[in-house]
């Protein structure tokens, strides 16, 4: 695995996310953006998010893992790349991670449901296609 991914200082345009398996299934959520954060759409997405000013790559990605899903014992276990975000100029980071705990609904604000997920099922409404080739090339060679 490449750490110094984790390592980096963000910038407000980084946006780590993790692909957990589990079970040889990912954890996803449906996320409900609204007119005021972004625009009015229901995604699909990964635990992640954009780094705060003066956060690593890596504890941005801990603390929305945190914060979204309530997993504190994740583990990354590989880097998959950089891909351009769903926004203009935002730069997604991909990683693999485990863990043994179950996820909860901690942001109904935001997150309508998080679900364990079968890779070859991902809905069509999974917001970053590119990640999500990454992952599949990923879990097929392992």
């Amino acid at each position: 695995m490449q750490t110094n991914h984790l390592e980096k200082l963000g910038k407000i345009t980084d946006c780590p996310v993790v692909a957990i398996i589990k079970d040889h299934k990912i954890l996803i959520g449906l996320r409900n953006y609204t007119p005021d954060k972004w625009k009015d759409v229901s995604v699909w997405t990964l635990p992640g998010g954009r780094c705060d000013i003066g956060e690593t790559i890596g504890e941005t990605l801990f603390r929305e893992t945190l914060e979204e899903v309530g997993i504190s014992e994740l583990v990354i276990t590989d880097f998959l790349g950089k891909i351009n975000g769903a926004k203009e100029g935002d730069v997604v980071y991909v990683f693999i991670g485990k863990t043994k705990q179950e996820p909860k609904l901690l942001e109904p604000e935001k997150f309508s449901e998080w679900k364990w997920q079968d890779i070859n099922m991902i809905p069509e409404n999974f917001i970053n296609l590119e990640a999500l080739k990454l992952i599949q090339k990923f879990i097929s060679q392992g």
